[in-house]
Formats: structure tokens, C-alpha cells, sequence
């Protein structure tokens, strides 16, 4: 088979392990040829490709990023899109695409499955928020990422005596935002699901200082936002799928809290460090398995499916159950596992 694999959306450890698990599989077991199509959905539309084999995947399983690129490109939001898509495909004589992404790329390879397209999805995201899936890689590299910068922040918090709020990612889900303020020791954790009362962080944040620890982190997720009446934080830039480009909570909490408290207060925002790098162990595994599945999925009637782990077990779910609802931080968890470790 001519099976073609893309990589869209945000980078993260992991696609190139998961590119070569597909590549490696699909040549060894099933004699197939490999088309990558680069930068996402946009190499879909221009015909832009990179050819695939064992030997070009050998040594990227530790790389982080990807080798074929990514971007954001929306092909339903481009005049001509969907149709150049179909076009590219047909050109190539591809018989499958494995599409490795999150909510907004899988979407498009629901759709275009709908159009008759043959379509296997990977599920990909650092935030861990896609439905279906009990945990997407590069998550745990993301949260190891997060944690170690919480540690080193903390120490030079306590010598400087400052509070220190580092912002880490998190549109709509505060998954790294909460394992990694509970792994680093946060006097709060913020995320999305909860909208935050600034006069609680402040009472955290004065609680530590008044049992002699001379300096905190407060652990926010980007998407984090205050109870109405708190303070504003705006945007209205948006990407192709209509996504608020994030940013900025942190150097807005930290002036509210230095005003309030009068604690010095400082910012570190972690931004595209948690996406980079080398994948983790764990990721590595899972991005694996994740491929191996794949292409397994493209031979044995699984189009129109996406991957996913479930107790320990690599599945097949229907993308649309992938792409639905965004899977969310539960409020139990946040109230019974998060709250009671900050301050």
C-alpha cells in the first residue's frame, strides 16, 4: 500500500517516534511505500512530501519535534482546500494517511473520512485533553518539563524572597498545570476549569510567608482565568481553527499579587520549552505503540478510527469520539488531590 503519515498542530516528544513506528512497521511487515506530507494539513494541499523508509526513521525516536514539519493550516478554512487535498491524495495514489494530532488536525481527518477518505488517527497533545484516550504522549515529558522548572524556581525564590508565578500550557485543560504543582510543591495550582478569586492566591501566598518560608510558586495554567470582578485579561488574535492565541495570565496575576501583598513577585513563563526537547521515556513507549497500532489499523478495516490507550490497552475508537468533548481536569480531582497540597 501507498500509505501517506502528516504531523499537525503544536510540536511535541514524541511524533518522531511515532513516525517511525509506522514507517518502520509498515515496510518490514507489510512491504508498504511511505509518503510524509510536510507541515501538516498545508503539504496536503500544495503537494508538498517527503519521502519515508527504515533508513531516513532509524535514529529520530529520542528526537524531539518533528521531521516532516507541522503548522496549524485549516484546509476547511482555506478556499479550495478540501479539494486540494483530495487531489494531492489522489496524485500520490494513497491508499491510507495516518494523521498524528489533536483535536483541531484529527477534526479534518474526520471530516475528510466522512468525504471517503481511508484515515487513521494518532492522538497527539501535551495539555492530554483529547477525549478517549487515558493519556496522549508528550504529556509526561511536558509535566517533567514543567516540574524541574518549578524546582529550580523555587530555590531561587527562597533566596531572593520573592514569589515567583510560572504560567505553563493549558487552553482549555489544566492537566500540566496540576501534576506539576502538585509534583513541585505549588502554593497554588490555577487552571482553566476553575476560575481563580486573585484574593485566595494572595492568602495562599501570605499563609507560606507567615510560616517562615521566605519564598512560593504559584503554578498557572495559560488558559487560567479570574472570577468576574477579579481583573481582565484580553486577546482577540485567533488561528485558522479560531483559537485564542494565549499568554499573559502570569505578568497579570504577579501584578495583582504584588499589589495586593506587597511581596516582591516575578514571572516565568515555560511557553514552547515544555513542547521541545527530548521526549521521556514513557512518551517514547507510548508514541511507539501508538504507531505500531496505527498501521496495524490501516491493514485490518480500522479507517476512519483513531488509537488510543485505555488501561494499559492500545484500542481503536471512532475519531469523532476522539475529537468530541475536551477531556477536562474533574472538579474532585482538583478539590480532593490539587487544593488540599498548595499553600
Amino acid at each position: 500500500m501507498h500509505v501517506g503519515v502528516l504531523t499537525g498542530g503544536g510540536d511535541c516528544p514524541g511524533l518522531n517516534a511515532v513516525i517511525r513506528a509506522v514507517v518502520r512497521k509498515g515496510e518490514m511487515y507489510y512491504r508498504d511505500q511511505f509518503v510524509g506530507f510536510l507541515d501538516g494539513w498545508r503539504g496536503v494541499i500544495e503537494g508538498d512530501t517527503l519521502a519515508l523508509d527504515s533508513q531516513k526513521c532509524a535514529d529520530i525516536v529520542s528526537i524531539g519535534g518533528t521531521i516532516l514539519g507541522t503548522s496549524r493550516t485549516n484546509p476547511y478554512k482555506i478556499e479550495g482546500g478540501v479539494e486540494k487535498c483530495l487531489a494531492t491524495l489522489k496524485h500520490h495514489q494513497i491508499d491510507a494517511l495516518v494523521a498524528i494530532g489533536g483535536d483541531d488536525t484529527l477534526g479534518v481527518a474526520n471530516k475528510l473520512a466522512a468525504q471517503g477518505v481511508a484515515v487513521v488517527g494518532v492522538p497527539k497533545t501535551i495539555d492530554n485533553d483529547l477525549s478517549a484516550t487515558e493519556v496522549t504522549f508528550g504529556f509526561h515529558t511536558a509535566v517533567q518539563i514543567a516540574t524541574d522548572a518549578i524546582d529550580r524556581l523555587l530555590t531561587t525564590s527562597e533566596s531572593h524572597g520573592r514569589v515567583l508565578v510560572c504560567e505553563v500550557m493549558g487552553r482549555h485543560a489544566g492537566w500540566i498545570a496540576a501534576y506539576s504543582g502538585i509534583a513541585g510543591g505549588a502554593v497554588d495550582i490555577l487552571i482553566p476549569e476553575e476560575p481563580f478569586d486573585v484574593e485566595d492566591v494572595c492568602r495562599n501566598v501570605t499563609n507560606r510567608r507567615s510560616r517562615g518560608r521566605s519564598g512560593c510558586v504559584v503554578v498557572v495554567a495559560e488558559g487560567a482565568t479570574p472570577k468576574e470582578g477579579s481583573f481582565s485579561v484580553t486577546s482577540s488574535e485567533v488561528d485558522q481553527f479560531g483559537h485564542v492565541r494565549l499568554g499573559g495570565i502570569a505578568i497579570r496575576l504577579a501584578e495583582e499579587i504584588e499589589k495586593r501583598t506587597g511581596f516582591e513577585t516575578r514571572t516565568a513563563v515555560l511557553g514552547h520549552t515544555q513542547r521541545g526537547g527530548t521526549p521521556t521515556a514513557f512518551d517514547r513507549v507510548l508514541a511507539t505503540r501508538f504507531g505500531i497500532a496505527a498501521i496495524d489499523a490501516v491493514h485490518d478495516g480500522g479507517a476512519g478510527m483513531m488509537v488510543a490507550l485505555q488501561a494499559d490497552r492500545i484500542l481503536r475508537v471512532p475519531l469523532s469520539a476522539g475529537v468530541g468533548e475536551p477531556k477536562l481536569v474533574p472538579h474532585e480531582f482538583y478539590e480532593v488531590v490539587a487544593k488540599p497540597f498548595c499553600g
